[in-house]
């Protein structure tokens, strides 16, 4: 009789599968980073109800506006309310979170700022049923280039929502101006898509798809401007403790309307990869830590 080889491939595979869970609790404990959502403010129903009285200015912005509905509530759910005295800016503004930035949660000095090659100024104005219209001074910047047109320590608030994932040559730069502008201990809130959502595995696995949410060229006409680079949780992590953050809160939530979940996050646990921050739709809350060192190039996000 010819003797059986001992079968060394599934011992080895156990072995393997529970080094990955080491290394996913060692990852946990040295971030020392909540992954749970925060409590948030409290004030979902009336971020909803204030949404609903404003009036899009173009079919383009409705159009946005009406499929990015329930993320816009649940960033604004996340943001403290604030004072007369509080200051609060939105990068890559559409007028409506700013507009509850002061009509909502009580900011007394909002400013947006929105994409542009050259540095300038306007007025814009949104159309709200029963309210008087909410008028912001619009800065126009580019967000990787330019200085950011604020004095330091200037904000209690930042909004950097959708955004990080557009910018092509300097996202460090970003995070370094909203750090500069920020008060010591003011909030970044930062959204961005997951590049390792389940969503995004699936598409790997499947092999027909860009694992990017939103992977598309604009077409003829459409100024939109795409993703160039989608983020892991732990990059964007790292990204802001480059630029002197301390990050309070990293949490991932679905999308609505995706169909890839339970099999996936089946085959991540059966194989001992860490199922957690797999959501499609990222958040993240950081606070300003002054004096913190800062990596002006990163070499996880920079081509040295």
């Amino acid at each position: 009789m010819t003797e059986k080889k001992p079968v060394l491939g599934l011992p080895l595979r156990a072995v393997r599968k529970l080094l990955r869970r080491l290394d996913i609790l060692i990852e946990r404990k040295g971030r020392g980073v909540s992954l749970m959502p925060p409590p948030g403010n409290g004030r979902e129903d009336e971020i909803e109800a204030f949404l609903a009285r404003i009036s899009a200015p173009d079919p383009h912005a409705a159009g946005y506006f009406l499929q990015h509905h329930s993320r816009l509530v649940r960033t604004l759910s996340l943001v403290p309310p604030g004072g007369k005295d509080s200051r609060a800016l939105e990068l890559g503004s559409y007028l409506q979170m700013s507009a509850v930035l002061e009509r909502v949660l009580g900011y007394g000095h909002v400013a947006g700022a929105y994409y542009s090659p050259q540095v300038g100024r306007e007025t814009k104005s949104l159309v709200i049923s029963g309210q008087p219209p909410f008028t912001c001074a619009m800065d126009l910047f580019d967000a990787e280039l330019h200085p950011f047109p604020y004095p330091d320590a200037h904000f209690d608030a930042v909004l950097c929502c959708e955004l990080i994932e557009h910018l092509l040559h300097d996202p460090m730069h970003l995070l370094l101006e909203c750090h500069r502008i920020l008060q010591d201990g003011g909030m970044l809130l930062l959204t961005t898509p997951n590049i390792v959502s389940l969503t995004s595995v699936a598409a790997v696995l499947h092999g027909w798809r860009h694992p990017q949410t939103h992977s598309r060229y604009p077409a003829p006409g459409n100024t939109d401007l795409p993703h160039v680079r989608e983020y892991t949780p732990r990059e964007l992590q790292d990204a802001l403790l480059a630029a002197g953050f301390t990050v309070e809160a990293l949490f991932t939530e679905r999308m609505p309307n995706v169909d890839e979940a339970g099999w996936v996050r089946e085959f991540l646990e059966t194989n001992g990869f860490d199922a957690s921050l797999r959501g499609e739709q990222m958040y993240c809350l950081a606070r300003k830590r002054p004096g913190a060192a800062q990596t002006r190039y990163p070499a996880f996000l920079y081509n040295q």
